[in-house]
Formats: C-alpha cells, sequence, structure tokens
C-alpha cells in the first residue's frame, strides 16, 4: 500500500517526455510493448544513489532477460547525468527531470526534513510499468542497497530475499532503546519514593513542666 506516490497499482503511467545523458528526448510512449523500470532517485553521484545505480548496472543483464528497460530519474542536468554515468559506467540511461514536472506527475517530488529543517526534494520511488503502459508495482522509501535485485525478482515472479539491516543501524536501534528504557525506570522510581512523613511538633518543655506541678500545689492548699 503506497503513502505518498500520485500513482497506484493498476493506473495507467502519466506520459513524459525527458532528456537522457545524451540529449535526446525519451517518451514513455515509445517504450510501449516493453517492461519499464523506472526509479527515481536523489542526486548523482552521492553515496545511496551510486550504489542503487551500480546494482541496476551490475544485474541489467537480467533484467534485458525479463525484457524490461530500466531508467533512473533526478532533478540532476544532462551534464551531471553524463559524468555520474561515465564515472560508473552506467550502462542504463538516466534522465533529467531539472523542472519536476514528471516528478510531481508521479507524486516523488515532495517535501522532506533534516535535522529540523524541512526543504523539497526527491523521494527514493521505483516503478515497474507493463507493455501496455500499466503500472504493475509500487515500491516507496526505498532502501538503495539490494533493491535493484528486489525488483529483478519481482519480474521473474519470485519473492525478493530480505535485505539485513546495517550493523551500525542496529547499534543506533539498541542504544535508543537502552536509553528510553533507563528514562521510564527513572521516572517509575522517582514516584515510587513517598515524601518522608511530618514530625509531631515537641510541645513546650516550659508547658510541660508547669502541667505536671498543677497536682503537688492542689495537695499544699489542701
Amino acid at each position: 500500500m503506497t503513502t505518498y506516490s500520485n500513482v497506484r497499482v493498476g493506473d495507467l503511467a502519466p506520459a513524459f517526455t525527458l532528456p537522457d545523458d545524451t540529449g535526446n528526448y525519451i517518451t514513455l510512449a515509445s517504450l510501449r510493448g516493453q517492461r519499464v523500470v523506472l526509479y527515481f532517485y536523489p542526486k548523482d553521484d552521492t553515496s545511496g544513489c551510486t550504489i542503487e545505480a551500480c546494482e541496476f548496472r551490475d544485474l541489467l543483464p537480467r533484467f534485458q532477460a525479463s525484457n524490461a528497460l530500466v531508467y533512473g530519474v533526478s532533478p540532476d542536468t544532462v551534464a551531471t547525468h553524463q559524468k555520474f554515468k561515465a564515472k560508473y559506467s552506467l550502462t542504463f540511461p538516466l534522465l533529467s527531470d531539472a523542472t519536476h514536472i514528471v516528478s510531481e506527475a508521479y507524486g516523488t517530488w515532495r517535501e522532506k526534513s533534516m535535522y529540523g529543517n524541512k526543504y523539497m526534494g526527491m523521494m527514493r520511488t521505483t516503478y515497474v510499468i507493463s507493455p501496455e503502459g500499466v503500472v504493475e508495482q509500487v515500491w516507496e522509501k526505498v532502501a538503495h542497497e539490494g533493491h535493484a535485485a528486489e525488483i529483478e525478482a519481482f519480474l521473474r515472479g519470485e519473492a525478493p530475499a530480505p535485505v539485513a539491516p546495517k550493523p551500525a543501524a542496529k547499534q543506533v536501534a539498541q542504544k535508543a532503546t537502552k536509553k528510553a528504557a533507563k528514562k521510564t525506570t527513572k521516572k517509575a522510581a522517582k514516584k515510587a519514593v513517598k515524601k518522608p512523613a511530618k514530625k509531631p511538633a515537641k510541645k513546650p518543655v516550659k508547658k510541660v513542666a508547669k502541667k505536671a506541678a498543677r497536682p503537688a500545689r492542689a495537695a499544699k492548699k489542701k
């Protein structure tokens, strides 16, 4: 079930016309008759986007065997795409959506937040489009590592193997859990401690002495 995409499984994929890394324009209509893997990513030559792109490159022969074309889409320019593609020997086209028109049509250009600062950016999202131009599957908030294998397994009709979380992420999660538990324990301990009862006020020594002397005085009068 999708959460932010404008496009759902079974919808007709929004048409687009975008320049690729060679400057030629690619249209969705021209790709009819073949399956299309259209993956949106934030930025060229960043760590996560590089891992994702290189995994699609390495598995490209398998995508071709499934009669599927792979296209990466980002807000980067054609020139930036050329450098990124050459640097990592990428073997599939990269489309430039510098004006965000296509990203907005698909719903992948969204408000994001980092360190409390909000900004507009690309959500890492992938669509598989059928030869008839219908959306077969949507992946939102994609984890870059292992994603290409997940898509390729879907094209073959096989369930993808789950990607194990990185050790660093596990450590962060464990640390956060311990911190929360410690905070809860301290809070509970404070509630359990009751305020000490007030000690009864001592009567003044003089008043006690006077009271004790009364019977003796009464006896003398008699």
